[in-house]
């Protein structure tokens, strides 16, 4: 009985393995698909910051139009960068999470088969013991159930070796799995961020450079209006039956023009967790 008990104790341990795995890798999972499908989204928003930037970049003068267009075509390398972050995290990161869903449950099974014959050694030890109590002088039936108790302790510790050998391959890949996941993923985004640096860096420096005096000069030339030197007189008509006038400089437009500017902004940042399976990316890719 304490071999049996021996036993339970090294495979909770080892059913332990498994279940912190099964937790925190399925947390791991969830997370990680989310942040992958937030990026995408990120990516997609900046695209049309990008359209945006150039359409009104058209509308402006040389100087501004220009600074713009090149800011606007180093955020659109950015986003290149981003759509193969996205798809790097998916294969290099989510995916192979993804994968530790079936081979947990392979653990499980085994864990079950195990917990089987387990479950028989210990119904065979307690016919043997009761046995002992209620016909100890009957030998051969005491003899017939040492033999199955024996029959079934073998089966137990082989099968015991053998859950034992496969959770120890289990875990042995779980942490370098786990050192390779997070280290690709900490890989993807350095090379992102190195990147993306840069091209920011180009992106402020064209935008800074911009001659916004020579825009206001032009933008001024276009606008001025000649009113030249001749004095402005009033207008009068005559009433020919009152003798009375009217002069336009008594004559005032009623109301006033009033513009308002009204900005909306869409609130993407609020995601429905509509997936029922976390780890599938839904998102396209359309470049500008």
């Amino acid at each position: 009985m304490n071999i049996v008990l021996s036993r339970d104790a090294q495979v909770k341990l080892m059913e332990n393995t498994v279940s912190n795995a099964e937790k925190y890798f399925g947390q791991f999972c969830t997370v990680l698909a989310s942040y992958t499908r937030k990026t995408a989204k990120l990516r997609d928003k900046a695209d049309e910051l990008v359209k945006q930037l150039m359409d009104f970049a058209n509308t402006e003068n040389p100087e501004l139009r220009t600074a713009l267009k090149n800011m606007a075509e180093e955020l659109a390398k950015i986003q290149d960068y981003r759509h193969a972050q996205v798809e790097r995290l998916e294969t290099k990161v989510v995916t192979p999470m993804k994968m530790y869903g079936p081979l947990i449950k392979d653990k499980r099974a085994e864990i079950k088969k195990f917990n089987t014959v387990r479950n028989k050694e210990i119904k065979e030890l307690q016919k043997l013991e009761k046995l002992r109590h209620r016909a100890p002088s009957d030998r051969h039936m005491i003899s017939q159930a040492e033999s199955n108790v024996q029959k079934a302790s073998v089966d137990a510790a082989r099968t015991t070796q053998q859950l034992e050998e496969a959770i120890d391959t289990f875990q042995q890949q779980k942490i370098k799995d786990v050192q390779k996941i997070f280290s690709d993923f900490l890989t993807v985004e350095m090379i992102f961020h190195a990147r993306a640096l840069e091209v920011y860096t180009n992106a402020f420096h064209s935008l800074q450079d911009c001659d916004l005096d020579k825009d206001m000069e032009d933008f001024r030339s276009k606008i001025h209006i000649n009113t030249g030197t001749q004095d402005a007189r009033p207008i009068h008509a005559t009433n020919p039956s009152s003798n009375a006038t009217w002069s336009t400089t008594n004559l005032s437009l009623p109301g006033t023009f009033q513009s308002q500017t009204h900005i909306e902004e869409e609130d993407s940042d609020e995601e429905t967790e509509e997936d029922e399976e976390p780890t599938r990316l839904h998102y396209s890719r359309v470049r500008k």
